[in-house]
């Protein structure tokens, strides 16, 4: 379908598709089996300026107007190929946004333009042992100190982690107030109290970092603050609003690609004298996976355009649409792909057992699907009660 994009975005499409035919696909089945961050990938990744795409244009970037949509377009053509590698961009972004949402002019100066380069990524830190859905939960605690505050605490299960030299870390300051006693830090790689944990071994995208963030007796100056004391559960929140989107395009990314694979396949596969398209049955399912990708495709372009529209407005209910349907969209997916595959699909040699394996998370981070339709619901419930009043 013609999605209507602009001739930049189009230029994105064709440069992420090549970069991705290029540069990841050949090393895609290594890297998840070494369970190995690509730097050497994402290092080309960023002599391709397509860190840049996250980053406005006064900043170094080339995000122009539509951040949002440029975003979508180039994590799921990225995703179509390597849901993990993609995420070196994709959770680079994520990092990015509190400071594009609350970090003040000096800040933004200095943070940004070493983003845009892909010289240094970015990670959010928000997650915890005991705060992962209920982020009012959280432990880490910044304590302060004359013109510092001091960190202590640890977070889990943070992608980049370890490679990234920018985090954006949540940490409470005034435990009585709940989440409004809760603030936004930048901390970067290498200041003293700041350590990471043992990387995870995962399920799925296992080229991308996962590891703790471990914050002992860290003093970070109160400069490095993003926005105002207790405002961080809002930057947060605001946060998910514009990343969701790029969650739900990895989603549609990864079911694409698993598609466009099944459906080859499909066609070269000979059982009975002839090519397996030929049974009813096994086209059945591939319209099936066919109408759920568009489907999701064209929700998430949709709510990508309405926030990079909206300029700041509350988007909260569909960028949780868009999320959990497009997540689910792309398990379901790839879950038949393997299907279609049989006990080729089951196999390490074929690529749909790890886009199955790297679907999975997206119905989990960011946010698992169960809170996305709470959140669905209450966004359905509060539109009702302004209409009616």
């Amino acid at each position: 379908m013609d999605y209507l994009l602009t001739e930049y975005q189009q230029e994105l499409v064709a440069v992420c598709k090549e970069f991705a035919e290029t540069e990841i696909k050949p090393y895609s089945a290594e890297y998840d089996e070494k369970n190995e961050f690509a730097w050497p990938i994402v290092k080309k990744m960023a002599q391709a300026d397509i860190f840049r795409i996250l980053i406005p244009d006064e900043y170094e970037g080339m995000a122009g107007d539509t951040p949002i949509m440029n975003m979508a377009v180039a994590t799921e053509e990225l995703s179509k190929v390597d849901g993990a590698i993609s995420l070196a961009f994709a959770a680079t972004g994520l990092g990015t946004f509190p400071i594009l949402i609350s970090g003040n002019e000096e800040q933004k100066e200095k943070y940004l333009p070493m983003i845009a380069s892909g010289e240094h990524l970015a990670a959010f830190g928000l997650t915890e042992a005991n705060a992962g859905s209920d982020v009012a939960g959280m432990q880490t605690k910044a304590v302060e100190d004359g013109d510092y505050y001091v960190l202590n605490g640890t977070k889990q299960w943070i992608t980049n982690a370890g490679e990234a030299d920018i985090y954006s870390v949540f940490a409470v300051t005034d435990p009585s107030r709940g989440a409004r006693g809760i603030s936004a830090f930048i901390i970067e790689k290498g200041t003293p109290g700041f350590s990471f944990g043992k990387k995870e071994n995962k399920l799925g995208i296992r080229a991308s970092a996962t590891r703790e963030l471990i914050f002992q007796d860290c003093r970070i100056h109160k400069s490095q603050m993003l926005g105002r004391k207790g405002t961080g559960f809002i930057t947060a929140m605001k946060t998910f609003d514009q990343s969701r989107p790029g969650v739900a395009a990895q989603a549609v990314g990864i079911a694409a690609g698993a598609l466009d694979y099944a459906v080859k396949y499909s066609t070269e596969r000979i059982q009975f004298g002839a090519p397996i398209h030929n049974n009813q049955g096994l086209r059945f399912l591939l319209a099936d996976m066919g109408m759920r990708v568009e489907a999701a495709r064209a929700l998430v372009y949709s709510v990508a355009r309405y926030i990079d529209a909206c300029k700041g407005e509350k988007t909260t209910t569909y960028s949780a649409m868009a999320k959990c349907f497009a997540s689910d969209m792309a398990m379901s997916v790839t879950t038949d792909a393997v299907q279609v595959l049989g006990g080729y699909g089951y196999m390490k040699e074929y690529p749909v057992e790890k886009m199955m394996r790297d679907a999975k998370i997206t119905q989990i981070y960011e946010g698992t699907n169960q809170i996305q339709r709470d959140e669905i619901g209450r966004g359905l419930v509060q539109e009702s009660a302004r209409k009616n009043k």
